[in-house]
């Protein structure tokens, strides 16, 4: 083999080489270009995901914005809550005072009328007004005896059974009772037994006088006497606008707030 052919030979294997190294080269570029196209698809990919957590975000973000922005009219517009109740004890012995509005005479009344009256002082436990002053009252007529003939007075007794509240409830109440006795009629009743005898007298001597005069005394005497026992005392009354002390005999419950 001659120089030439070397030569020839040698070119040709070099060519071969160049040219297994340009198909080389073409298949590592094909081979990149093919990544790089899958790179840039998941890029777009990951852009696509972080534009809609984004949207995500902004919608999130809006809402949370609007239901603040509206919640104050909410609290606003809902209703107050219901204050709870609460019980006050009004102890036994506290003072109740009232002004009667109407006349309470045993002429009248019965056991276990009731009668009008209002509070004259305002009724307070531990600084708290339970019923103010002029608040209505409710009394009741124990006793309304018209009193025995000759020697009995007349006796009137009453107590308060209730009261209404500054909140309008109408509480029971058990107090003392307060009663008064009617003045005693004992010059009355002589001066109508001394007439009534004085006119026995004179009925007794004009049928016939002497024995007669005195029968007669004695039957105006008894007449006399007869006309009283028939005549009660004076009633037992309590003027209106009469103001009357009680306390109360046991305590009370009174619930506020219901």
């Amino acid at each position: 083999m001659n120089n030439w052919t070397v030569s020839v030979a040698s070119i040709v294997v070099a060519a071969a080489v160049v040219l297994s190294g340009c198909g080389s080269a073409a298949t590592e570029t094909a081979s990149d270009t093919k990544e790089i196209a899958e790179q840039e698809k998941q890029l777009a990919e990951l852009k696509q995901q972080v534009a809609d957590a984004e949207k995500k975000l902004a919608a999130s973000r809006a809402k949370t914005t609007n239901a603040a922005e509206s919640a104050p009219a909410t609290r606003a517009s809902a209703p107050a809550p219901a204050p709870r109740a609460r019980s006050i004890t009004v102890p036994a012995g506290t003072p109740i005072v009232v002004r009667t509005t109407t006349e309470i005479s045993t002429n009248v009344v019965r056991p276990g009328d009731p009668f009008d009256a209002s509070l004259e002082e305002p009724l307070v436990v531990g600084g708290t007004v339970i019923a103010p002053r002029r608040a209505r009252v409710i009394g009741a007529v124990v006793e309304a005896d018209k009193g025995g003939r000759v020697k009995g007075k007349a006796q009137l007794t009453v107590r308060v059974r209730s009261l209404v509240t500054s909140d309008g409830q109408i509480v029971d109440l058990n107090t003392n009772t307060v009663g008064l006795a009617a003045d005693a009629s004992k010059k009355d009743d002589a001066l109508k037994v001394g007439i009534a005898t004085g006119v026995g007298a004179a009925i007794g001597a004009i049928a016939g006088g002497g024995k007669g005069a005195a029968i007669g005394a004695g039957a105006g005497a008894g007449a006399g006497v007869g006309t009283v026992l028939l005549t009660r005392g004076d009633a037992a009354v309590l003027p209106a606008e009469s103001v009357l002390n009680f306390q109360l005999a046991t305590s009370a419950t009174i619930r506020q707030g219901q």
